[in-house]
């Protein structure tokens, strides 16, 4: 799943797992997006940090506090390289921290990292 208030990012971030065979849902800001994760229950969650309503430390948190998705990894993406960025995304539970704008190399490398993870499980 892709979270991101930027249609441009949702639309790299989707072309680019889709073309590797992966599903991608999308939505634009946390709101939207937990009612998304609550109907199709993704492996890996990308989450932008700013965004309308509900930003991505917020939704993060309420993820990360659903017994259910618990375990989903989590990773926030954000324009800001900053020490605190990166320490308030672990403390809300976050798994990984990609800054935008990320390259196929890098989204590829956290999807494979996260996912063999989740299927040895």
């Amino acid at each position: 799943m892709v979270i991101d208030d930027s249609q441009t990012i949702r639309r790299t971030a989707e072309t680019l797992l889709s073309r590797a065979g992966y599903e991608v849902i999308t939505a634009q800001d946390g709101f939207e997006a937990l009612a998304k994760i609550a109907d199709h229950t993704p492996d890996l969650i990308f989450i932008d940090i700013m965004m309308p309503r509900l930003d991505g430390y917020q939704a993060c948190a309420l993820i990360k506090g659903n017994p259910s998705f618990a375990k989903t990894p989590v990773i926030m993406l954000s324009s800001k390289d900053g020490l605190f960025d990166r320490a308030r995304g672990r403390i809300v539970g976050s798994d990984q921290y990609l800054t935008k704008p990320f390259t196929k190399d890098e989204l590829m490398a956290a999807v494979q990292a996260h996912l063999a993870g989740a299927r040895e499980a």
